[in-house]
């Protein structure tokens, strides 16, 4: 049987973001970084959480699938640190589903903070009963094959929508979506963050004491 080495296309040498930053970050809603950052990083709206309260927020542990395949998300899930969020491109093939309860759980064990993926999962109930995040485009029962001669990526850049994705990137999602910050920006991106919070908390106690948004913006003429 024709075989690829995995270890030619992966790449283990990533650069940790501190664990002090996530928690930062991991206090943030995702529209609150996407706006911090200069509206960057927001992944395509079709790829929204399994159960409506999964939150995730950690470093990109990044996989480029063959389609309809998903042997390297296992690989990937044997090499993976606590604290990453696997996010996955399948090569554009939606219609599988790529990961499930077997894999969850592992990815449980080994304490990833989540799963990103451009394509579908199944056992949704089952997720969401686990309590192990995951954001996909839907929910799919159709298989995935095995196939050992096919090359795919770990660690490498992945474009999902418009954005690149990189190995070690800040990657966080809730209800709204997931956005995915530069490893190099996430320290200024959070801490804006953080102010951008601060001053929209502000912002509303002014509109609670009856001032208008034209007001507050300095919109009126």
């Amino acid at each position: 049987m024709n075989t690829v080495n995995p270890a030619l296309t992966t790449r283990t040498d990533v650069p940790r973001l501190s664990a002090e930053l996530i928690a930062q970050a991991r206090t943030l809603p995702t529209a609150t970084l996407h706006e911090a950052g200069k509206k960057i990083g927001a992944l395509p709206s079709a790829i929204k959480p399994v159960s409506s309260a999964f939150k995730t927020c950690g470093q990109a542990l990044t996989v480029h699938s063959p389609g309809g395949d998903n042997l390297w998300l296992h690989r990937a899930l044997a090499i993976s640190q606590p604290g990453d969020v696997m996010v996955v491109f399948a090569n554009g093939a939606y219609e599988h589903g790529y990961w499930g309860e077997i894999m969850g759980t592992m990815a449980q064990t080994r304490g990833l903070a989540g799963l990103v993926i451009d394509a579908c999962v199944r056992d949704g109930a089952l997720i969401a009963q686990m309590g192990f995040p995951v954001f996909s485009r839907g929910l799919c029962i159709r298989g995935t094959g095995k196939d050992f001669g096919a090359t795919g990526w770990i660690n490498h850049p992945v474009m999902i929508g418009d954005i690149t994705v990189h190995a070690g990137d800040l990657v966080v999602g809730d209800g709204d979506g997931v956005v995915v910050i530069p490893q190099a920006k996430a320290a200024e991106v959070v801490a804006a963050g953080v102010r951008r919070e601060q001053e929209e908390a502000e912002i509303c106690q002014r509109l609670q004491a009856g001032e208008t948004t034209l007001a507050v913006y300095g919109w009126g003429v």
